[in-house]
């Protein structure tokens, strides 16, 4: 069984950072690939990074275009998610999610964690 445990969300304004944590644990986590994912009010659930433990390996979604970072720490067993040049439609509900190596769909995550809020103010 893994779980995962996000932090790290809040209230920014416009044009600011936050870096969100996801910290992994169970015997097999690192046999999963990490993902993050958002959902926004009214709206789908949308992946927005992925990366991998053993060789660091990354996706991101088209949208992010730059703004985000994925990356992780594996004497922390942590994934981060750095996030720059926020914007009002960044504004969603934030999880972390151990699956499949670099999936793109939420389907391909079977531990999800509670998710974390991310506000960002006009």
């Amino acid at each position: 069984q893994v779980q995962v445990v996000e932090s790290g969300g809040g209230l920014v304004q416009a044009g600011g950072s936050l870096r969100l944590s996801c910290a992994a644990s169970g015997r097999t986590f690192r046999t999963y690939g990490m993902g993050w994912f958002r959902q926004a009010p009214g709206k789908e659930r949308e992946f927005v990074a992925a990366i991998t433990w053993s060789e660091g390996n990354t996706a991101y979604a088209d949208w992010v275009k730059g703004r985000f970072t994925i990356s992780r720490d594996n004497a922390k067993n942590t994934v981060y998610l750095q996030m720059n040049s926020l914007k009002p439609d960044d504004t969603a509900v934030y999880y972390c999610a151990a699956g499949a190596d670099l999936g793109l769909r939420a389907s391909e995550y079977g531990q999800w964690g509670q998710g974390t809020q991310v506000t960002v103010s006009s």
